[in-house]
Parts: structure tokens; C-alpha cells; sequence
């Protein structure tokens, strides 16, 4: 039986044995910018403390990932969060990203302070990062059992954030529905989860029109029909009968993602922060350079597949980041900031440069170990590959400092 595309990449995806619920989790699927490098986690404490900064260094300061996976993101934060106190890490700095002036590896640890010569009463610093600071997985699987204690997890994000809250690499698999454009306008494309073949459905409803007319522009002009979607999949009943009798055809390849979901998915995570920021990392498009044949497809064993629905591979499509950046900006009532990985990165001081060669003469070792730094910090800023991806930055109640390097 043929269903909405939403109904079923939710099942495929989050129902009792979906890909993000059942198994290990996509770690053995598909490689994002959090498993290439911990440097991207380096990368993230420096905007923690940017974000710590503006807020006052509350007492409470809250950093929550959505869509986190097993927790990998939010294991290095802790680690990295407790090295920076002073105190053992878990895992240590990663030392792929150079320490700068002011930067969290280089924050006076909690102590015994003076205000001055001049006033030699003592005072006491105010707690440290790894003190104040409370990690929050949001994810359906359950909990992994060698989870860190301090890492909370939940199915729902929490209310009241005050702090940091991430996404990488969530929006992408928020369920939506797809549609084609046909002789009497865009109409739902419908598959069957079993064999993954698709035929047209009813007309879009009024909201989903209001989003594609906004977000999506329609076809310039009629173009001959391909039958192959691009994606391995078979478009059964190209001209089926529909439920009221009519006979749509379409006069275009012209498919799209309808990403009003994401919007109302964003726009709600933006909603339970008090004072903070929210970053989105995902691959996506602009109004003007969406897909003429849309991006739905599937990652499976670490390979680009047909996105299967039977709960074995990740269903994903690129996100509409614009039309995003707009709903969380609307709730938040505050400008926000889209920019590349690759320039979101070096501005936090990732910039993937290969080492003097004149360390390989005198500390070989230590050349072969910032060789290997340089190239992982690389993966992470080639605009080609995970660099390409985009950051959405949504500040809620705070300033929004630069997201470019100056």
C-alpha cells in the first residue's frame, strides 16, 4: 500500500525498529564531521565558551545535542570540558587546533585569586567550565550502557536551555514529504514501502502549497518525463487514477522536498531556549539552487544506496537551510548567522595548515603527529566534502559574534 513519504521515512527511521532506534547506531552507516576528527569537538568547546561568555558565565550553563546518535559528540565535549578545568580529561584536547589567547585551553583552572596588589583580601574564582556545565543527549534509542554519568539522556528536548544547544546533522532525517510538479500543479508523490515504488497522489494541501511557493520555485517549463526518479526506484501509474477521478500527468522531472517539517522542527528547538545559542550543522540547499529532481536518497555500510524503508538504512535529504534559518529566526526574534563548515571552523581556529617542514628535522615524531592534525582538520574543511556542509547559527537573548574568521 502506498503511503506519504513522511509516514513512511518516520517509521523507517524512528518507528520500533527504525535505523536511528534498532542496532548500533549510524556510526557504522555514514561518517559526519563528529566521528572524522576531534577537532570538531575542540572546535565546539571554543564556541561553548564564546556562548559561556555572553551569558555571564551562568551557574548553570546547559549544552544539549539533538539527534545525538550514542552520545560520540557529547563524550568529547566531556572529556575536553574536564581538561580544561584543570582536572584529568577523559580524552585530553586534541591538540589538532592551536590554543589561542582567551581560548578555553588556556582559562586560569578554579583557584584562590587577588583583585590586586593593592587589595590582597582573596576572593574566590567563580566555578569552572566543567563545574557549571550539564550535557543533555536528545535521541529515541535508549540509553547506551557505558554512557557517562554526566551526560543526561532523553527523547525530547528540554525547556529552559540556557546555554549551547547543537545539531549536526539532524534536520536531514526530520520526516517530509515529497511532491512533483505535475499539468495541474504540485501533487504528493506516495511510495510503497515494501517495494519502494512510487505513484502520484492527492493535490499538496494548502499549507504545504503556501511553503513550496515560498521555498520552492516551480518548473520554468514542460520537459519530458523520466520514469527512473534518479534514485533506483520504479515510478509506478505515472498517470494513475486519483481518489476523485482525476487524471494527473506530470510535465516535468521536477520533484521537491517539502521542508516545512524541518521548520516547524527547528523553530521548535529554537523555542526551549531561554538565552543561548542553537547550531544547526547540515548539507542543504538555497532557494535558488534547489534540486530540480530533489536529493532523497539512502546511506547504508558507509555507501550511498536507494533509501530502503525497511529500517536498515538512513533515509536523508538535503536540508532547505533558508527556509530553516527563517522559522527559528521568527520564533527567535533575533538575526541569525548561515555560513559554510569550512568558514565556521576557522574562525573558531581550525584551519587544516600542514606544519613547518623544518619540525620534520627537528622533531620527527612530532611532524608525523601535526601531519596527521592538519589532514583531519582538513577532512573537516574541505568545501568539497564535510566542509561544504552549512552552520546555522540562532542566537536567542545574546549577541552574535562573528562567524567568519577576520
Amino acid at each position: 500500500m502506498s503511503i506519504p513519504w513522511r509516514d513512511a521515512m518516520r517509521h523507517a527511521l524512528y518507528g520500533p525498529d527504525g535505523f536511528f532506534v534498532a542496532g548500533t547506531g549510524p556510526v557504522d552507516h555514514f561518517r559526519t564531521s563528529v566521528h572524522a576528527s576531534p577537532a570538531f569537538a575542540t572546535a565546539l568547546l571554543r564556541l561553548l565558551t564564546q556562548v559561556d561568555t555572553a551569558l555571564g558565565h551562568p551557574s548553570r550553563l546547559d549544552v544539549v545535542d539533538v539527534g545525538a546518535g550514542r552520545g560520540e559528540l557529547l563524550r568529547s565535549l566531556a572529556g575536553l570540558a574536564v581538561g580544561v578545568s584543570g582536572e584529568p580529561a577523559h580524552s585530553g584536547r586534541s591538540g589538532l587546533i592551536p590554543a589561542w589567547s582567551g581560548s578555553p585551553e588556556t582559562l586560569t583552572p578554579t583557584a584562590s585569586v587577588r583583585r590586586s596588589p593593592d587589595d590582597p583580601s582573596p576572593v574566590t574564582a567563580r566555578p569552572s567550565l566543567a563545574e557549571r556545565v550539564r550535557f543533555t543527549a536528545v535521541e529515541y534509542a535508549d540509553r547506551p550502557e557505558n554512557l557517562p554519568e554526566e551526560i543526561n539522556w532523553t527523547a525530547e528536548i528540554p525547556d529552559g536551555i540556557t546555554g549551547l544547544l547543537i545539531a549536526t546533522e539532524w534536520l536531514d532525517n526530520v520526516p517530509l514529504d515529497v511532491a512533483v510538479h505535475t499539468t495541474d500543479g504540485w501533487r504528493y508523490v506516495l511510495v510503497d514501502p515494501d517495494s519502494g515504488a512510487e505513484r502520484i497522489g492527492e493535490p499538496v494541501n494548502p499549507d504545504d502549497l503556501d511553503w513550496l511557493t515560498t521555498w520552492w520555485p516551480n518548473p520554468v517549463s514542460p520537459a519530458s518525463v523520466d520514469s527512473d526518479l534518479g534514485l533506483g526506484l520504479t515510478w509506478t501509474d505515472a498517470t494513475s487514477e486519483s481518489e476523485s477521478g482525476f487524471r494527473a500527468t506530470p510535465h516535468s522531472n521536477h520533484r521537491a522536498e517539502i521542508g516545512r517539517p524541518r521548520d516547524e522542527a527547528w523553530a521548535n528547538a529554537v523555542r526551549q531556549i531561554s538565552r543561548g545559542l542553537a547550531v544547526a550543522v547540515d548539507y542543504g540547499h538555497l532557494r535558488d539552487e534547489r534540486p530540480v529532481d530533489g536529493t532523497l536518497t539512502g546511506y547504508r555500510g558507509g555507501r550511498q544506496v536507494p533509501p530502503a524503508l525497511d529500517g536498515t538504512t538512513d533515509v536523508t535529504a538535503h536540508v532547505a537551510m533558508d527556509s530553516v534559518a527563517s522559522a527559528g529566526a521568527a520564533v527567535a526574534r533575533c538575526a541569525y548567522s548561515l555560513v559554510s563548515q569550512s568558514d565556521a571552523l576557522r574562525a573558531l581556529g581550525a584551519d587544516g595548515g600542514r606544519p613547518p617542514l623544518s619540525l620534520a628535522g627537528t622533531d620527527p615524531a612530532g611532524y608525523v603527529r601535526a601531519l596527521a592534525a592538519a589532514s583531519a582538520v582538513a577532512e573537516l574543511t574541505d568545501p568539497a566534502g564535510l566542509g561544504g556542509h552549512w552552520w546555522l547559527r540562532q542566537p536567542v537573548g545574546i549577541p552574535l559574534g562573528p562567524a567568519v574568521a577576520r
